[in-house]
């Protein structure tokens, strides 16, 4: 029987982590050994980031949503609590979107939040 060499395989192996590393500072973009740890961390790094992308988006349309419902005399938590109980089921993305471009859309909304509190 033949024996197995592995050259090929690890050739193969070490060219998809050095294309990775593209762009790396130092010998962390043309040394395998070098590259692979930075290669592994960033995409750690970026699995992370895209959960916390979801996280800091959440958190910048309730702060445009509490500042324009302060503009319309209710605090956040009473305008999503009036909306929920006025049966009205819009997200938050869109709740911020009408904040910024649909002002007059926004307080017909806090009217009928206010309403129902």
């Amino acid at each position: 029987m033949a024996r197995v060499k592995k050259g090929v395989n690890a050739h193969k192996r070490h060219k998809k982590i050095l294309k990775q590393a593209k762009g790396f500072y130092g010998r962390r973009k043309n040394t395998f050994r070098a590259a692979n740890p930075a290669v592994m961390r960033s995409l750690r790094s970026a699995y992370a980031g895209r959960k916390n992308k979801k996280r800091e988006y959440r958190r910048l349309w309730i702060a445009r949503i509490n500042a324009a419902s302060r503009a319309n005399g209710l605090s956040y938590s009473k305008l999503m609590n009036g909306l929920k109980k006025a049966g009205i089921e819009i997200n938050r993305k869109m709740l911020s979107e009408m904040a910024i471009f649909d002002a007059a859309g926004f307080a017909d909304l806090c009217e009928t939040a206010k309403k129902f509190n």
